[in-house]
């Protein structure tokens, strides 16, 4: 044979060659990541998955293009899973124990999958609800990301030209909050097309307040839905809308080849839908609570429609995403999860069974209860609440519709010793005196996180986010802040309040270690609520203005303090509504 044919024959083969192979060579190129969460979607909250009245047509399209795994296991609440997810490890580990008043905080030594991306050239920015911490430096910025906006809180009060956080301070925004966020992710999506990329947007929708446009609300409501359940399909809908715009951004801007996608959800859906028959909702530890979708994307190494049918779990993303973008990386703490890189690129169909635990809290005054809680093997989930212990065959019985536990007597056992193990191993450094931390030259103290005496109560009730502290009446009622002073200094006190005309005059003290400062209040600042475009009344709050009252300058040095407040002095009825503490550096930090 000729050369040139030989050398034709060559270039020809190396010319199919460079055709079959992936389109980026991850190990020359590290790969994008656009992870996105939605918060209190069902698996059921997919036309994917059998919904005969949602559309999410970018979603399906999703899922098909890449790997959708079977069953995914998070958390039942919000800002476990999100710690979980972040870390690869069981939330208690990281601190993160519930949603509200403190529990929901992830410990700032914790290795998030930021931090990691962040040390391996990647920029990383976070657009939506973080709800893991909001002070420094247990809030985004702190924790590995270099562009943040949304809200560190578990819900928001308001979706329409709302004020969010953009790094260190709130800024006003226009339209619908689920838009907004898109916006900013393809606006750092753009900015950093030139370099790697994390790109994480944990979209607050379809959590309430039901508030979505009304072309989505008017299309589900002609379907013959209540208002409720029209506001949530029609938040989900436009999520899938802002899906679609973040993937045609990656196709515009030639990135979809080397840009894995993930897609997932927080926790079960957050009321009775369709969720494919499952047992249980949001805060649940049954299937139905505990299992939504996972679809990850990434074109020429993941095969489309490939179907992950071993269990996996919110504990597993990290270590999956730190091995496919082959980060260097070392663990800070052991991780729980394990890599599912065999599974996503085809290497393997099988994973060798383990045991998934999950948890919901529980208080007995400073003691965390283990119940309720659950673990789910390949077939079976054992389930512990309100006493009993119950054991289902997810195999032959995915609905939990029988409870086998009477006869399974070994099986119970076993199950239920590893989990009293494991709850034990990672609940044993959980600390009940958590601090908040005052580490920034600007932090604000909310209601959920204090602590109060006498007759004060949360005018929600729960102390959930946003909430207030109303019913201070009496010179024996107070309200505190237990604070651990990074950044020692003086510091200005301002409080957000409102007030009756008949508070005027009412003298409150505050108090740290032993500096005590007094200020009179004006009174008579007391405005309704605000009109709110909810479809269904909410369970939260809701919105109303606030007035400052300077509380003087305090020195707060290094180490713990307690910041106390009382009305030495009431007039006859109520003194304040107490939204939050604002504490402002006046000056360079001490030495």
């Amino acid at each position: 044979m000729k050369p040139f044919v030989w050398i034709a024959l060559i270039m020809l083969v190396m010319g199919a060659w460079v055709a079959r192979r992936p389109a980026v060579d991850a190990t020359t190129a590290k790969p994008n990541v656009l992870f996105i969460l939605t918060d209190d979607q069902g698996w059921g909250d997919l036309s994917l998955h059998g919904n005969p009245v949602v559309e999410t047509p970018n979603l399906d399209q999703l899922a098909r293009s890449g790997a959708r795994f079977d069953r995914f296991f998070v958390s039942p609440l919000c800002a476990p899973t999100r710690a979980s997810l972040l870390t690869g490890r069981y939330h208690l580990r990281t601190g993160t124990v519930s949603v509200s008043q403190g529990w929901e905080r992830m410990q700032s030594d914790e290795l998030t999958l930021a931090e990691i991306v962040r040390q391996n050239g990647y920029a990383t920015g976070c657009f939506g609800k973080w709800h893991n911490g909001e002070h420094a430096p247990e809030d985004p910025n702190g924790q590995g990301f270099d562009e943040f906006l949304g809200f560190c809180a578990g819900h928001w009060n308001n979706y329409f030209d709302a004020e969010l956080q953009h790094n260190d301070r709130m800024v006003p925004t226009k339209g619908f909050i689920t838009d907004v966020l898109t916006n900013a992710a393809l606006a750092f999506i753009g900015k950093h097309k030139a370099r790697p990329f994390f790109c994480y947007v944990p979209f607050n929708a379809p959590h309430s307040p039901h508030q979505v446009p009304d072309r989505y609300f008017d299309k589900y409501k002609a379907k013959g839905l209540d208002d409720e359940q029209a506001s949530i399909y029609g938040m989900v809908e436009n999520i899938d809308d802002n899906v679609g715009r973040l993937l045609q951004a990656l196709d515009r801007l030639k990135l979809t080849q080397n840009t894995i996608v993930v897609f997932a959800t927080d926790n079960g859906p957050n009321g009775h839908r369709f969720n494919g028959g499952m047992k249980g909702i949001k805060g649940s530890v049954d299937e139905g609570g505990v299992r939504v979708p996972l679809f990850v994307r990434w074109p020429g190494r993941i095969r489309p429609r490939t179907l992950i049918r071993p269990n996996a779990a919110h504990i597993d993303l990290l270590p999956t995403l730190v091995d496919l973008c082959g980060l260097r990386f070392t663990p800070a703490y052991p991780l729980d999860g394990r890599s599912l890189t065999s599974l996503l690129l085809g290497r393997s169909d099988t994973l060798a069974d383990r045991m998934l635990f999950t948890h919901v809290t529980n208080m007995n005054g400073n003691q965390l209860l283990a119940e309720p809680g659950s673990v789910r093997t390949a077939q079976y989930r054992l389930v512990r609440q309100r006493g009993q212990t119950l054991l289902y065959d997810m195999l032959r019985d995915s609905t939990q519709t029988t409870d086998i536990a009477a006869d399974q007597p070994g099986q119970v056992q076993r199950l239920r010793t590893a989990y009293d193990r494991w709850f034990a191993d990672v609940s044993r450094s959980i600390q009940f005196s958590r601090p908040a931390p005052v580490a920034a030259r600007r932090v604000l103290l909310q209601a959920p996180e204090a602590r109060f005496s006498g007759g004060i109560r949360y005018k929600q009730g729960n102390g959930w986010a946003n909430d207030w502290l109303t019913n201070w009446q009496s010179p024996a009622d107070s309200i505190w802040w237990d604070v651990v002073v990074k950044r020692p200094g003086t510091y200005q006190l301002s409080l957000q309040y409102t007030a009756p005309a008949v508070a005027h005059g009412a003298v409150v003290t505050v108090t740290a270690g032993n500096e005590t400062r007094q200020q009179a209040l004006p009174g008579g600042f007391d405005p309704p609520l605000k009109p709110s475009p909810d479809r269904v009344p909410r369970k939260e709050v809701y919105e109303k203005s606030w007035a400052w009252l300077s509380l003087d300058k305090l020195e707060l040095p290094a180490g713990n303090h307690r910041i106390l407040l009382r009305a030495q002095s009431a007039s006859n009825g109520p003194v304040a509504d107490v939204k939050a503490l604002l504490l402002t550096a006046a000056g360079p930090a001490a030495p």
